[in-house]
C-alpha cells in the first residue's frame, strides 16, 4: 500500500513536471508568434490622395473632363498594384466621389504614420499648355509657382468656418506661407527623390512631356509629417492631353509609372541604409538604454521666420523650449533627453499640446545630426 502511494506521488510530480514544460514552450511559441505579427504589421505606409471630389470638381475644361474623376481613377489603379505588395499599406484619403476637406487629408496621412504622401491632380492653363510636373513643398518661401499653388489651395474657400479651421489663412496672399511647416523641411530631400523618379518614369517610360520638379506652397502637403509629392499628371485644358488623361490606356501608365517610382524609392531606402528604418528603430529600442557621448534627443514642434520667446505661454503651455536658427527660419523644440525611449513620452506630450506634426531630432555636441545614426549610436 505505502509502495502504491509512494508510485502515485512520484507520477503526479511527473506529470506536473510534464504539464509546466508544456506551459513553458506554449509561452515560448506564444512569444515568437507574437514577435513575428509584430514584425509583420510594420508595413511601409502610403497614403493616396486623389485630389478634390464631391462638390469640388478640379480644374475646369472646356472639354468635359473631369479632374477629381481623373484623379481618383489613377488613385486606384495606383493604390490596387500597390496592395499586391504585402510590405506596403495603402491609406486612401477618399476612395469614392466625396468631398474632403483639404486639412483632413494631412490629418489622415499624420494619423496612419504614413511613410509617403502622394497626391494626385491635374492641371490647368488658359493655353494649349501639355506635359507633367511634380511638386514639393517651398520651404524657403518664395513664393516660387504661387499660382499653382493658389488654385490648388483655393478649395479652401469651399468649406464651412474655413477662417478658424486655417488660422486666418488666404489662399490669395503670399504672405500666408511665411511660416512654414518644420515637419516637411526636414522631408524635402526625400520627397525631392520621390518627385524625380516619378518624373524620370513619365518621361523616359511612356514618353510624356515632363516639365520637371517644382516647389510651390501647397497647404495639402506644408501639413503632413512625412515625405509628400503632388502630382500635376497633365493638363485637362489640353485638348489631346485631355483625352489621354480620360482614357484608360492613360490613367493605367500613369498609374504604373507612380507605382514604379514608390517601388524604387522605397527600395533606394533600404539600399541607402542597408536595412529598412522601420527595422532599424523596431531592433534598437530592444536594446537602448543611455546613449553615449553628448548626444541627445528633442520634440521639433514648430518653425517661424521671427524669432519668438521660448516661455510656455508662447507653445500652449509647454515648458523647457529651446530655440535654433537655421537659415532664415527659427525651429522650436520641446524637451531634452539622452535616453531615446522618453522620446515617446515627450512626443505624446507634445501631441496632446495639439503639435500633432512634431518629431524627434537627434543633436551631438548641440549640432542636429541624422536621427538614424543617433539611434544606431545608442546601440553600440
Amino acid at each position: 500500500m505505502h509502495l502504491i502511494k509512494k508510485n502515485r506521488i512520484h507520477h503526479f510530480k511527473t506529470k506536473g513536471l510534464f504539464l509546466f514544460v508544456c506551459f513553458i514552450i506554449l509561452l515560448t511559441l506564444s512569444s515568437f508568434i507574437s514577435k513575428e505579427e509584430t514584425h509583420n504589421s510594420k508595413k511601409f505606409v502610403v497614403v493616396l490622395d486623389a485630389g478634390h471630389g464631391g462638390k469640388d470638381p478640379g480644374k475646369p475644361s472646356k472639354y468635359g473632363f473631369k479632374e477629381k474623376d481623373i484623379a481618383l481613377k489613377i488613385v486606384l489603379l495606383v493604390g490596387k498594384e500597390l496592395e499586391k505588395n504585402p510590405n506596403i499599406k495603402v491609406v486612401y484619403t477618399r476612395k469614392t466621389d466625396v468631398f474632403i476637406e483639404l486639412a483632413d487629408r494631412p490629418k489622415i496621412a499624420n494619423k496612419a504614420n504614413a511613410d509617403l504622401f502622394v497626391s494626385i491632380h491635374c492641371n490647368a492653363h488658359h493655353t494649349q499648355a501639355y506635359g507633367t510636373e511634380t511638386y514639393v513643398l517651398d520651404v524657403g518661401n518664395t513664393n516660387r509657382n504661387f499660382e499653382v499653388a493658389k488654385a490648388e489651395n483655393e478649395v479652401i474657400f469651399l468649406e464651412d468656418d474655413y477662417h478658424e479651421k486655417y488660422g486666418g489663412f488666404n489662399p490669395n496672399s503670399p504672405e500666408s506661407f511665411l511660416a512654414v511647416s518644420l515637419a516637411q523641411e526636414e522631408y524635402t530631400d526625400q520627397s525631392i527623390l520621390l518627385a524625380s523618379l516619378i518624373e524620370k518614369n513619365f518621361a523616359n517610360k511612356i514618353k510624356r512631356k515632363s516639365r520637371g520638379v517644382k516647389q510651390a506652397s501647397l497647404w495639402v502637403i506644408h501639413q503632413t509629417a512625412m515625405p509628400s509629392v503632388l502630382i500635376e499628371t497633365g493638363f485637362v485644358t489640353n485638348k489631346s492631353e485631355g483625352a489621354y488623361l480620360n482614357s484608360s490606356k492613360g490613367q493605367q501608365e500613369i498609374s504604373t509609372s507612380i507605382v514604379n517610382a514608390i517601388l524604387e524609392y522605397k527600395n533606394s531606402l533600404v539600399r541607402n541604409t542597408g536595412e529598412d528604418y522601420a527595422d532599424i528603430v523596431e531592433e534598437v529600442e530592444e536594446h537602448i538604454n543611455e546613449t553615449p557621448n553628448d548626444i541627445v534627443f528633442k520634440i521639433q514642434i514648430a518653425a517661424s521666420s521671427k524669432a519668438i520667446d521660448t516661455k510656455p505661454y508662447n507653445f500652449k503651455g509647454l515648458d523647457s523650449i529651446s530655440r535654433l536658427k537655421e537659415g532664415n527660419l527659427y525651429k522650436y523644440f520641446y524637451g531634452k533627453t539622452a535616453n531615446y525611449q522618453d522620446t515617446k513620452m515627450l512626443e505624446e506630450e507634445a501631441k496632446r499640446k495639439g503639435y500633432t506634426s512634431c518629431f524627434v531630432v537627434a543633436f551631438k555636441a548641440d549640432k542636429k545630426i541624422d536621427l538614424v545614426d543617433a539611434i544606431k549610436s545608442t546601440a553600440n
